[in-house]
């Protein structure tokens, strides 16, 4: 999604409109300088805000997320593509999450075993402890990674 494009947009929309970013901030329920951050394409505002937007310039959601004003005869085409661009960003950003997470887990695993090496074994009862604080690590991470790709949509 073209954020310098939809801020652009944003920002034409408000001029047309005769308000400044203080006063439209006020319609919608945020500041002047959440204004300026969308306006500036540095953010896109949150789902909730398009819809107050939406309403507020009486255009469709599509028509902010592509950042001109749409001919009812290709509002399909704008929101087939729109809804393509958001399932994309959708899912580099599940990609980045899990690598993430995958990197968190080994490295709490990692210390686990760290922590668990400079115990002491001198008894059964110390190697028994040792087993199960792994196996739970082992579970743990587990059921995390399970979680994920249920989060995800993976099966």
């Amino acid at each position: 999604m073209d954020t310098k494009k939809i801020g652009s947009f944003l920002k034409q929309l408000r001029i047309e409109n005769h308000l400044t970013q203080e006063q439209l901030g006020q319609q919608i329920g945020v500041t002047n300088k959440t204004i300026s951050r969308w306006e500036t394409g540095n953010y896109l505002p949150p789902i909730e805000c398009l819809i107050l937007l939406s309403d507020f310039y009486k255009i469709s959601i599509n028509e902010i997320l592509s950042g001109k004003r749409v001919l009812d005869e290709n509002i399909k085409e704008v929101a087939e593509e729109n809804m393509t661009q958001v399932l994309k960003e959708i899912q580099i950003e599940n990609k980045k999450y899990k690598k993430r997470l995958i990197v968190i887990l080994l490295m709490t695993g990692i210390i686990a075993v760290t922590i668990l090496a400079m115990l002491p074994l001198n008894t059964l009862h110390d190697l028994i402890i040792f087993v199960l604080v792994i196996l739970l690590a082992f579970i743990t991470n587990i059921l995390n990674v399970m979680a994920l790709d249920a989060k995800i949509g993976k099966k």
